[in-house]
């Protein structure tokens, strides 16, 4: 073999020859590339493990040691909503100071916000939960008698024994009153949520500003409007009619409001699909627009229902007051379950205190199954499908694929 040019390969067999290196010769270094650089530790913001749990059991061990030592031994202050609050205060305090022993500043900052927006969550979860467990306790003996769903107080006084009377006439007229309610305020409100959404027209701005000045206008305001137009104007006497629209007044602009953020979640290639096939502007809201967004538009009846169920200013106003069972809305007083609430709660007897309580559990539950139901149903992408709808799509499919490949022996 030969080297390269210009030298001789040493013979085959021979002793390699070893050659003297010389230390003050220059050596060639090799380019070396650029340093690599390391990633640096990903942050981990958000959730509880093992580090942050030891924490916030150790800042809070601490902020109520130094709280109870201060509150209670050296300042001459007394009361628990304070030695709570300076316990909260010194919480954040150790909180910010052990956790700055693991995490740089943006980690602490991050961990403190965190504990204020979940002590807020858990704050507002508790009074929900302690203003439901008290009316519970203060009115389970009413709801473990039968006869109070069936029967009414046409017949008893307000001293009477739980076994004997109910919220019956109350029921029947909180449900016609409602159903009056929604059976005026949702072609209303879903009519204003289309002209605002799909419209658009001239007097858009004005509408939008007059259903959000509805929003904030009190209920008693709806329930006195209601009172000078139909009982001093027309000359009509109380009755749940009256007491219906008082609560529309306040249930059209929930529901426009609702339904107008879900109209505007609908795609708006949808829509163009439907003008591009020559539709007009009406056949596409009436057959594209609102049957995709009909999910979100029973949301926003639902969570309308829920708003006014439980309204009592207005239907004190104008529905008037009696113990007697009346299913006629449209004449004479009509009781509901939020007028008896008022009407038990002044009472002097312990009874009917009780059974004031019990309504108002009736009440609590028919707002907590509203608004369930609007979460179960408006869960759901306007156009998405349910379940059930998949399953029968699927099951279709796989029929046309059985029957196709029946009568293609291939």
């Amino acid at each position: 073999m030969s080297g390269l040019p210009g030298q001789s390969s040493p013979p085959v067999g021979s002793a390699p020859v070893l050659t003297k290196v010389d230390p003050d010769a220059p050596r060639h270094r090799v380019a070396a590339g650029p340093p690599v650089q390391k990633a640096p530790p990903a942050k981990r913001f958000g959730g509880i493990d093992a580090e942050l749990g030891q924490h916030a059991v150790l800042s809070l061990i601490g902020s109520v040691s130094v709280a109870w030592l201060l509150y209670e031994n050296l300042l001459p202050t007394s009361g628990a909503i304070g030695f709570w609050l300076l316990a909260y205060a010194l919480f954040l305090g150790f909180f910010g100071v052990i956790s700055a022993t693991t995490l740089d500043r943006e980690g602490v900052v991050d961990r403190l916000i965190g504990a204020v927006v979940s002590t807020a969550g858990l704050v507002m979860v508790a009074a929900l939960g302690g203003i439901v467990l008290f009316t519970f306790l203060r009115g389970k003996g009413a709801l473990a008698n039968l006869n109070f769903f069936t029967e009414t107080m046409a017949l008893y006084g307000p001293d009477a024994p739980l076994d004997k009377g109910g919220i019956y006439a109350a029921m029947i007229g909180t449900f016609e009153q409602v159903a009056i309610s929604v059976v005026v305020s949702v072609p209303l409100g879903i009519a204003t949520a289309v002209y605002l959404s799909e419209v658009r027209g001239k007097l858009a701005r004005l509408v939008r500003i007059v259903v959000e000045a509805m929003t904030a206008v009190p209920t008693i305001v709806a329930g006195l409007f209601i009172y000078a137009l139909v009982l001093i104007q027309l000359g009509r006497d109380g009755s749940g009619f009256a007491a219906a629209l008082a609560l529309s007044v306040s249930m059209i602009p929930v529901v426009t409001t609702t339904a107008e953020v879900v109209l505007k979640l609908v795609p708006n290639g949808l829509r163009e699909a439907s003008l591009a096939l020559g539709t007009t502007q009406w056949q596409t809201v009436r057959k594209v627009v609102i049957p995709t967004a009909r999910p979100g538009l029973v949301t926003a009846v639902l969570l309308g229902v829920a708003r006014v169920i439980g309204e009592t200013s207005p239907v004190l106003l104008v529905a008037g007051f009696t113990n007697e069972l009346n299913y006629n809305a449209f004449s004479g007083p009509q009781l509901s379950l939020p007028l008896y609430v008022f009407n038990g709660l002044r009472q002097p007897f312990d009874v009917a205190i009780e059974r004031a309580f019990g309504a108002g559990i009736v009440l609590l539950s028919l707002v907590v199954i509203f608004f369930a139901l609007a979460r179960i149903i408006g869960g759901r992408a306007p156009g998405e499908m349910s379940r059930r709808q998949r399953k029968k799509i699927n099951a279709q499919m796989a029929a046309l694929a059985t029957s196709t490949s029946q009568e293609d022996p291939r």
